[in-house]
């Protein structure tokens, strides 16, 4: 739903310009600080602030760059700022017409969360976040608890989600479809493979209108 990966690639390219003239490529600062920040979700439970300022500080110190704890605050900050895709909102709101319910599944904390909403202005019927349960996704936990508070059986749930690796096989393993938003057009990156696979959001337009047997 938010331009995640290039508002993560704006943010690094900007702040490896202030060390050094030539720093690599945004996507290839974006693809190495989410794997590191990958490695942290699974780990003991900190904070999603915590988690994206010690994911940082390793990709500057990897760089050999200064570190500012500041800069740790300011990804938080920046992440609060960014924006839904296009198409997002419309085609949100265009479910939500046809009679879907819409809940959202989050690894970031509650007070982020509660910026993206505002950019969506959509309705949404509930929001779990990772500092609910204390567990990031690719854990069980944060569907789990979700599955609780939304209290439909698994196989009436479509997960869609653009995080491969976060979500799809803990969504099958609990019993729901999905639906891959693979919006670089890449390789699926393992095992299962979902039940759709699109390109970007608007496929859930059609699937909403589409008569139900």
């Amino acid at each position: 739903m938010i331009d995640w990966e290039g508002g993560a690639a704006s943010f690094l390219y900007e702040l490896a310009r202030r060390h050094e003239p030539d720093p690599p490529s945004a996507q290839e600062l974006r693809a190495r600080w989410e794997q590191l920040q990958f490695e942290r979700l699974s780990g003991r439970w900190s904070s999603y602030r915590a988690v994206l300022a010690d994911s940082l500080s390793e990709l500057v110190g990897e760089h050999g760059w200064r570190w500012n704890a500041r800069d740790g605050e300011a990804l938080a900050r920046a992440m609060e700022s960014w924006q839904p895709f296009p198409e997002t909102v419309p085609v949100l709101r265009a479910a939500r017409e046809a009679g879907l319910g819409l809940w959202i599944v989050s690894n970031c904390d509650r007070a982020m969360i509660e910026h993206s909403l505002r950019h969506m202005d959509v309705e949404f019927d509930g929001v779990t976040v990772a500092e609910d349960c204390r567990a990031y996704k690719p854990s069980r936990a944060p569907f789990e608890r979700a599955l609780r508070e939304i209290a439909v059986p698994p196989e009436e749930i479509l997960h869609v989600a653009f995080g491969f690796k976060y979500d799809i096989a803990p969504a099958q393993q609990l019993g729901m479809r999905t639906a891959w938003v693979n919006r670089r057009q890449e390789p699926a990156p393992g095992d299962p493979l979902p039940d759709h696979e699109w390109g970007d959001l608007r496929p859930l337009t059609d699937l909403a209108a589409a008569p139900t047997a």
